[in-house]
């Protein structure tokens, strides 16, 4: 499997913070010579190995919406090759490396909406607060002691992710015994 060097990730994640449409994430993986597909996308968000899309507003009255990924899903895609390319299966992948995925996208997805619901507010009694200075930029150290823990926690989950090989082992002794 083609590597993508960690500063076109880093540059990625930067262009697309707020998330990036379907269309531009399967670009990414053609540009870098990376075989992924839409049949593929849709199949690994339905088995849970990647997040839902959220529906993104268009400004204007009757625009619809447009769907984004979080721009994370770029290495969660290349995480599950780089595990099928060592013999995982779906399943295995599911059980023993994503065990607390789907949590932790929920927790974001909730930390997001709360964000939200909190700017929003700064920005709908400014006039009670001043200017709001002082709550955004509680705000802020808050949003990045959010990141901080999300970030985290991925970190924890990808220690506890088992080694392919141990998974192979393991299964094998039980196997035999």
């Amino acid at each position: 499997m083609a590597k993508v060097a960690e500063s076109v990730l880093e540059a990625v994640e930067k262009r697309h913070s707020a998330g990036i449409p379907s269309a531009e994430l399967l670009a990414f993986f053609a540009t870098n010579e990376i075989r992924f597909g839409e049949a593929t996308l849709r199949k690994w968000v339905q088995l849970g190995l990647l997040p839902r899309s959220v529906r993104v507003g268009k400004k204007g009255k009757h625009q619809g919406s447009k769907g984004k990924y979080p721009v994370r899903v770029i290495r969660q895609i290349l995480r599950v090759k780089e595990l099928m390319e060592k013999n995982l299966t779906i399943e295995e992948i599911q059980r023993e490396v994503l065990f607390v995925r789907s949590e932790l996208e929920e927790l974001e997805q909730s930390l997001d909406k709360v964000f939200g619901v909190l700017d929003k507010t700064i920005v709908g009694r400014a006039r009670v607060l001043g200017d709001g200075r002082v709550a955004k930029a509680d705000l802020v150290r808050a949003r990045h002691a959010a990141d901080d823990l999300v970030a985290r926690l991925e970190k924890i989950e990808q220690r506890l992710t088992l080694d392919p090989a141990r998974v192979r082992e393991d299964e094998h002794e039980a196997a035999v015994s």
